[in-house]
């Protein structure tokens, strides 16, 4: 059976792995969540009286499950210290460090299909079972993560949707050209130096056409 591993790295393209061993739980978690959202402004909409939602952002990915410790012995008779579990998990995904001057980035891989690049943001600690002395045994860790993409790769992202490159946009029939420009650009305000170049006369009716050229367009500054 194939372990979830949590493996600590010192630079935000995830390139070079913290020294020693990733962490590998012992015991699968039931459940992964994994959580998306969009952030919008509410606009009040020209001759309505609702209001219309205008993309804002879209936040990190945020990713949260819980593992358990278990030292007794049952689950591996070699790992039965919780201490030096906690302190090595903690020093993965937790602890300062001074090299780099903030906490390690984090990938937390379970076979091919869970792969998640990020940073710890909480790290909840229970302990469920004692020894007579009051030693735990064994602990409930509740992790949550948010996604970390490094400032060049957004950059990269970035620029893809930047008004001041050059765009082959195929034309979806029923949506104008404002929304064409909001589709590319995340900005419909374009859209009449979008029809100037592309010779057109109108903004709705864009029948006859498979796609057009959206130019470069420099902001003023």
């Amino acid at each position: 059976m194939e372990l979830l591993k949590i493996t600590g790295y010192t630079d935000e393209e995830f390139q070079t792995a913290l020294d020693g061993l990733p962490y590998t739980v012992m015991i699968n978690p039931d459940t992964i969540k994994l959580q998306r959202g969009i952030e919008y402004n509410e606009e009040q909409a020209p001759d309505t009286s609702s209001a219309s939602q205008k993309y804002k952002s879209t936040p990190s990915d945020k990713l949260s499950f819980d593992i358990v410790i278990d030292c007794t012995g049952v689950v591996d008779s070699k790992r039965t210290d919780m201490s030096k579990e906690i302190k090595a998990l903690e020093k993965i995904v937790f602890t300062y460090n001074g090299d780099i001057h903030r906490p390690n980035f984090v990938k937390v891989q379970w076979g091919q299909n869970i792969v998640f690049n990020g940073v710890l943001t909480s790290l909840d600690t229970s302990y469920t079972l004692f020894k007579p002395d009051g030693s735990p045994l064994r602990a409930k860790l509740s992790l949550n993560f948010s996604q970390y993409i490094s400032p060049k790769t957004v950059k990269k992202l970035d620029d893809q949707k930047s008004p001041d490159i050059t765009h082959l946009v195929t034309v979806i029939e029923g949506m104008t050209l404002p929304q064409l420009c909001f589709q590319t650009w995340n900005d419909d305000s374009y859209y009449v130096q979008v029809a100037k170049f592309n010779d057109l006369n109108k903004f709705r009716n864009l029948k006859g056409k498979k796609s057009l050229v959206f130019p470069p367009i420099i902001q003023p500054v």
